[in-house]
């Protein structure tokens, strides 16, 4: 299953804890297929029909099931950068 970094939680977290957002909110990752598999990041209020939830460290990240399948190793990490944009990286669970 998906793991989140500190880092990344901390940042989910603060995404998906903005006023007028449900308690249910998480930040839904998407694939498509392509050549490369790309993943689309957005804010959600709450998981569509068929997703995985990942808690961890307060933090709700919700998975369509293509994304759910190819991420079950993967670590997510996040940063900030200098002009305030979120970065989101993957790595493989050592």
């Amino acid at each position: 299953m998906l793991t989140l970094t500190e880092n990344a939680s901390t940042i989910v977290k603060d995404i998906t804890s903005q006023p007028g957002l449900a308690d249910t909110a998480g930040l839904r990752i998407t694939s498509e297929e392509a050549p490369e598999p790309t993943f689309a990041v957005s804010a959600a209020e709450a998981p569509e029909p068929g997703d995985q939830t990942v808690e961890q460290d307060g933090a709700t990240v919700y998975l369509d099931q293509a994304a759910a399948t190819m991420l079950d190793d993967k670590i997510l990490d996040a940063a900030v950068d200098t002009a305030g944009k979120v970065e989101f990286a993957l790595g493989i669970q050592a």
